[in-house]
């Protein structure tokens, strides 16, 4: 069932038990993309030269948002957390379509789509649910940040800074420990 949220993009929701099943498939799905990354990218240095800083910039979402998030402690608003409510999963959206145009395959792309579909939506339908549990706040919160597309001016603009503390708990590191590795299998494949 879909539905029309604020932002004017259709809402689709996710029955509970898909989404906690899909849940437990994050893990898997990631092996997966990586396997079919490592096995059908075809890169040359024209794709690296447009698709890594589009991948890099995903990366750096992805390490911004991690610096303001406190996980179950508050409700995170600072940061990017001001104009998007989940800037992780942008980021890591980012970083997979860019990693897709450096591979120069397309169907990579499906599959990162697929995957973004099928797998993380029901995902962050199942932890905005979470949030709306523990924090009473969420509620408005959710009425005035859009969900996945981003907004350029940020509400409330949190006054908490980044705090490279919150970086390492989040265990943000792991992301750019994967994206180093992605991008030595692109030069390797480009010069061998």
């Amino acid at each position: 069932m879909s539905r029309q949220n604020h932002s004017g993009f259709a809402r689709v929701s996710f029955s509970k038990p898909y989404a906690d099943a899909v849940a437990k498939l994050r893990v898997f799905c990631g092996f997966l993309m990586a396997a079919a990354f490592v096995w059908f990218s075809e890169p040359t240095a024209a794709s690296l030269a447009f698709g890594l800083p589009l991948a890099a910039a995903g990366l750096a979402l992805r390490a911004w948002a991690a610096g303001h998030l406190e996980k179950n402690l508050s409700l995170t608003d600072s940061g990017p957390y001001a104009h998007v409510r989940n800037p992780l999963y942008i980021g890591t959206l980012t970083v997979s379509a860019g990693f897709a145009i450096a591979a120069r395959r397309w169907e990579l792309g499906l599959l990162f789509a697929a995957i973004f579909l099928l797998v993380y939506l029901p995902v962050v339908e199942l932890e905005e649910q979470h949030l709306a549990r523990l924090f009473p706040e969420f509620k408005e919160y959710a009425r005035r940040v859009p969900r996945l597309a981003p907004r350029i001016s940020g509400w409330g603009l949190g006054a908490k800074p980044f705090q490279f503390s919150l970086y390492r708990r989040n265990r943000e590191y792991e992301a750019l420990a994967g994206f180093l590795a992605g991008v030595g299998v692109l030069f390797w494949k480009v010069i061998r």
